[in-house]
């Protein structure tokens, strides 16, 4: 089977899009070629900074031919049907159609159309121009003499080359030379933009990528990254050290350099006096640099580790020497930001009356930004006011929390005055990824209690499903105020995430609430704090996506949630509860049963039968119904009491005991009675049985 090879080149594509742009451009061609009826085997995409690579495997060499028959109207139909029925079908007239006969509806015409295979190079020719210049890059510019004419090639950098070859593994293969705003397709490609900058001839993928090679081109971008982190850990043992690895910053370097040559360089340890978090994003953000640790301890070294796309020939001294150069004048800026941070502001006389409005200690530096955020009116939202403004509602937010989480009310109270002060400092000015815990580490400076530190770094967690949750009731309390205020606030006003789109993360901050309450046990009456019935909708959401990712079944979560359950912790404990029962041999039978007799009720309610207001044992003649009556008095009086000690496994197990009689019940009962007073009795004891379970759960949304 042929196989086809694509290569698109170009300038330096940014690293953040060259694998999903590598994943769109095999999405394109694979969609297209079996919509033109080809088939293939595999097809695998590549990238490096200045290129897009495409294997297809397996594919055939050209379409099934494709006979298709379409029914026409009756052939004493009227001159236009006739006439647009041809139309449809390609033909000059009735002549070139077939007349088949029916023995009910009569003769009609039938149109038989025959589309004969095309060759998959045909094929190919037709769509790639026009995948290229409708490519979904996020951003896309234009170039050269043709950049000024209408409908001219937009790529994300100016397109140098493309390859196409298409033939068998093992024979020679051809070039399908379509063309795009004047550049034809070859078998020409370039490696290493300075180490083998000569034209490369290419016949299939095996040869390609060997070839690439030899000119200084890894094209796999995984394999990529694996040299840079294996030679960065190398090389960071190699000096005593561990490297501090980074996911993130591993796959942006892959996506610079097509020949990876990993380096090691340094910076004056006196920078080390700044923070780690500090020293790490500046590098990072600034050079693409990795830094190092001493083995087993969590303090940086002054070693860093970058990644050239070039091997030079004084073995990299030049590169390491400008590079420290840039560290370290970056350094330098944010050794200044953060002794300046620790210093008091030069307007003090300014911020009295903010001072004074939240209680802050002028003194004190943190104190001290926190009246600059007040005083400046920095806007929160312009619907939601300021950030001084919103300061005070998660103020007085926490303070009617702090009731309900046990956390000390005075440190709840000034953790909230000083949650956002960080935003002030110059350190969280130049890497907003750092608020907060900025904010801990300069409150510890200035001597505040550590609940009161923990919590300013920790009111933003937990900020996704894999984030941590706060632990200390201070930073509990803070972390609930702050979250419940945005979603509150946001409600307020209708900013309601929509669709895919939540450009204020309010999902996110839900299942923050959600993991707190539940992760961390507490009680909160959500709809009591939030008085909104829409919003505790909006936490129902997320709590089933929480508990669905824990692994319980929707059916079950459905059965226990109500529309005005508030107490989320509840909820939960009721799930696993009922999942624990469900899953046993008592909790299948008795959902069976249970389902059999509200199904059965459900149907003479909704015919209008009689039911009897409550069960009359004067009526119960048989001893199987006499029986399940007893059983569910007392069943339903032990589960209710379970339920009100939150016991909800005793609750279950109360329950459970109506197995036996329930099987008896229907065994040994028939419901419908010839007697109407008898048959009401009956259905009123199936209503028993709904009520009984419902103190649990509602057993006829559960499947099985």
């Amino acid at each position: 089977m042929p196989n086809l090879l694509l290569e698109l080149r170009s300038e330096e594509i940014p690293a953040r899009m060259q694998r999903k742009a590598s994943g769109d451009l095999k999405k394109l061609v694979t969609d297209a070629l079996v919509e033109a009826g080809l088939s293939y085997e595999g097809a695998r995409e590549y990238w490096t900074p200045r290129r897009l690579a495409l294997d297809i495997h397996g594919l055939t060499a050209r379409s099934a031919d494709v006979r298709e028959e379409r029914k026409g109207p009756r052939t004493d139909a009227n001159e236009k049907a006739i006439e647009g029925f041809l139309r449809g079908a390609g033909l000059s007239s009735v002549s070139e159609a077939q007349v088949v006969s029916d023995p009910k509806k009569g003769d009609f015409y039938v149109a038989v159309i025959s589309k004969p295979g095309r060759a998959t190079e045909e094929i190919v020719t037709d769509i790639m121009p026009g995948i290229i210049r409708d490519f979904p890059w996020p951003k896309s510019m234009r170039w050269g003499k043709a950049s000024s004419k209408p409908g001219a090639l937009r790529w994300v950098r100016p397109l140098q080359s493309i390859v196409c070859t298409f033939g068998p593994e093992h024979e020679e293969t051809t070039v399908i030379p379509f063309e795009i705003d004047g550049m034809t397709a070859s078998n020409i490609t370039y490696g290493h933009r300075f180490h083998a900058p000569e034209a490369i001839t290419v016949r299939r993928f095996d040869d390609y990528t060997a070839n690439l090679e030899k000119a200084k081109v890894i094209l796999d971008a995984e394999r990529r990254k694996d040299i840079i982190l294996h030679d960065a850990r190398d090389i960071a043992f190699a000096n005593g050290l561990e490297l501090v690895e980074d996911e993130g910053l591993l796959e942006e370097v892959s996506g610079l350099v097509e020949w990876p040559q990993v380096l090691m360089g340094s910076f004056e340890e006196d920078y080390l006096s700044i923070p780690s978090e500090i020293i790490r994003l500046t590098i990072k953000t600034n050079q693409k640099c990795f830094v190092t640790r001493k083995q087993g301890e969590e303090s940086l070294s002054n070693k860093f580790i970058l990644v050239s796309n070039i091997r030079a020939s004084d073995g990299g001294k030049e590169i390491v020497h400008g590079n420290g150069k840039v560290v370290r004048a970056r350094l330098s800026d944010a050794l200044h930001f953060w002794k300046r941070d620790q210093g008091n502001l030069p307007d003090l006389e300014t911020l009295t009356a903010s001072a004074a409005k939240f209680g802050l200690d002028i003194n004190k530096p943190l104190d001290q930004r926190m009246a600059k955020l007040d005083a400046l009116d920095v806007t929160f939202h312009a619907k939601l006011g300021t950030q001084g403004a919103r300061v005070a509602r998660i103020r007085t937010l926490a303070k009617e929390l702090a009731d309900i989480t046990g956390a000390d009310p005075a440190l709840v109270d000034r953790a909230a005055v000083l949650a956002k002060a960080d935003l002030r400092t110059e350190a969280v000015g130049e890497f907003p990824e750092l608020q907060g815990l900025m904010g801990r580490k300069y409150a510890v400076l200035q001597g505040e209690d550590a609940s009161v530190a923990a919590a300013i770094e920790d009111h933003y967690k937990p900020q996704g499903p894999s984030d941590r949750v706060p632990e200390d009731k201070v930073a509990i309390t803070t972390a609930l105020a702050d979250k419940l205020d945005t979603l509150i606030g946001f409600w307020a006003i209708d900013e309601k995430p929509t669709g895919s789109k939540d450009p204020f993360a309010l999902r996110r901050a839900a299942l923050g609430v959600v993991r707190i309450l539940l992760e961390r046990n507490v009680r909160l009456p959500l709809l009591a704090t939030t008085k909104d019935i829409d919003l505790l909708s909006f936490f129902h959401d997320r709590l089933k996506v929480y508990l669905r990712d824990q692994g319980a079944r929707h059916d079950l979560i459905d059965a226990v949630l109500t529309p005005d359950a508030d107490d989320l912790l509840m909820v939960a404990r009721r799930v696993e509860a009922l999942t624990a029962f469900i899953t046993s041999e008592d909790g299948k039978n008795l959902l069976a049963g249970t389902k059999r007799a509200t199904q059965l009720l459900a149907a003479e309610e909704k015919k209008g039968t009689v039911i009897a207001d409550g069960v009359s044992p004067a009526l119960l003649k048989l001893d199987a119904e006499k029986e399940l009556f007893a059983a569910i008095s007392g069943a339903s009086k032990d589960a209710s009491d379970a339920v009100a000690g939150e016991d909800f496994r005793s609750a279950m197990e109360a329950l459970s005991k109506l197995r036996g009689p329930v099987d008896r019940f229907f065994e040994d009962v028939l419901v419908n009675d010839e007697d109407a007073a008898i048959r009401a009795n009956r259905l009123a004891l199936l209503r028993l049985i709904r009520e009984a379970t419902g103190t649990v759960a509602d057993f006829s949304k559960i499947s099985g």
